[in-house]
């Protein structure tokens, strides 16, 4: 048998979706799982750039096994180094600058070179190409009983938005073949899935092409998840990340029409500012994210809208910060992701370093975000006690006949069965909140 391989997954959910790949590629190729990092013989660290705690991690974690592999090659064994994903695209010559140890660096789009390279094929240290299309044409499917499985369908992006580095780590937009979506959303449901979330860093950008009857027909995100829908055995739909100036009629009609396209919407806005979403490139104003939300919810009124929000983004006063406060109260969210701005090398933002924001204060911001962020999460969840809700259930709990499942909301929802309900949809009487989760009662 060949040797030992774990692996540490950083940062968002399309590198989950590229670890599991990772894993399939390796395990095909003989080599074997293992759950305990310092015990195996190949160690991959599969990274994220976007915050540079992320990246600081990675520096620390590579110190540390470091170590391990110099115990084991002084007690006559080895070990294997191997960063793979955004800090390796965007920094594999300072990763091996900054330590010997690491035997090899894979960008986000060389995972089908790993096996060669460990046996030796090729004679490259650094594998930073863009193969967006020899990647997903050479990695398998991941062989699982899951019952929501994650499925890249866009990967890098073209906007340009001057605090982020996926552009410059993930390349430009490309949209993965028809064909080659639909039979791995099939595989996956034949294997157990019941559910499919669509990654993409812009996955509302999507547009490939079929041919009916001769005729090249352009599919966009919606008529993708309209053919995915079909798929006998496939009960939800979900995407992300969405970009605002992306989200079109067609896409809220799809909403409206596929029952299997769940009715939460993960849509990005950063800033409330105006002038603050300039200086970021974001090319769209409050008042348009505001009125695309207003557009979905006339023709969705159960649509539900989380986001992202950057405090302390460079030259934020005072007014900017309360114009994000105000957008917040004025869309309403069911849940979001804040954060303190992260200089990140080769953006926009970091090259001009003007007007930096004390940190003091940035943290002050970030904190008061929190809190209104938070109350509209309970807010919204409170909504929903003692409300029935359909609830697909993917796990076991912590507690002896305890089963998780998520309703078409994502909201997680425990509850207590005799029987095993993985895979099962089911209604559940939601009685009772607990920090964001929910504890209920099957009713049929």
């Amino acid at each position: 048998m060949k040797q030992s391989f774990f692996i540490k997954t950083y940062g968002c959910q399309m590198n989950v979706y590229d670890s599991e790949k990772i894993i399939e590629l390796m395990t095909s190729g003989g080599y074997r799982q293992s759950s305990n990092l310092e015990e195996s013989d190949i160690a991959i660290f599969n990274t994220c750039h976007i915050r540079e705690k992320a990246a600081q991690k990675l520096f620390s974690d590579l110190g540390r096994i470091s170590k391990y592999k110099e115990n084991k090659i002084k007690s006559g064994s080895s070990m294997k180094i191997i960063v793979t994903g955004c800090v390796a695209q965007a920094e594999g010559d300072e990763i091996k600058k900054r330590n010997k140890s690491v035997d090899l660096i894979f960008g986000p789009q060389n995972y089908q070179n790993i096996i060669d390279a460990l046996e030796g094929k090729n004679e490259k240290y650094v594998y930073s190409d863009f193969l967006c299309e020899d990647k997903f044409e050479s990695l398998p499917i991941r062989n699982s009983h899951e019952i929501s499985r994650l499925v890249t369908i866009q990967e890098g992006c073209d906007k340009f938005c001057s605090f982020c580095v996926v552009p410059y780590t993930r390349g430009a937009e490309f949209s993965r073949p028809v064909e080659g979506i639909f039979l791995e959303v099939k595989k996956l449901v034949e294997m157990g899935a019941k559910e499919v979330i669509l990654l993409g860093q812009n996955v509302s950008s999507y547009n490939s092409n079929v041919f009916e009857d001769g005729i090249k027909v352009s599919v966009k995100l919606s008529k993708l998840c309209n053919l995915i829908s079909n798929i006998r055995g496939l009960e939800r739909i979900r995407y992300l990340t969405s970009h605002p100036n992306d989200i079109e009629n067609d896409l809220i009609n799809e909403h409206y029409t596929n029952k299997k396209l769940m009715p939460f919407l993960h849509l990005p806005i950063q800033s409330g500012s105006d002038r603050v979403l300039k200086k970021m490139n974001r090319n769209h104003s409050r008042s348009d994210y505001i009125n695309l939300v207003r557009n979905i919810k006339s023709k969705i009124n159960n649509m539900a809208f989380s986001s992202d929000f950057i405090v302390g983004y460079p030259g934020e006063t005072e007014y900017d910060f309360d114009q994000t406060i105000d957008l917040i109260e004025h869309v309403g969210f069911a849940s979001s992701y804040s954060f303190k701005y992260s200089p990140r090398a080769g953006t926009q933002s970091s090259l001009k370093h003007l007007n930096v924001v004390n940190d003091n204060v940035s943290d002050l911001r970030l904190k008061k975000i929190q809190e209104i962020l938070n109350k509209q999460q309970s807010e919204f969840n409170l909504k929903f006690i003692d409300k029935n809700e359909e609830v697909l259930f993917t796990d076991k709990g912590k507690k002896n006949n305890q089963f998780v499942g998520r309703t078409k909301y994502l909201q997680p929802v425990h509850v207590l069965c005799n029987r095993n309900i993985i895979g099962k949809k089911l209604e559940v009487n939601l009685e009772s909140l607990t920090s964001f989760s929910f504890h209920g009662k099957i009713i049929n």
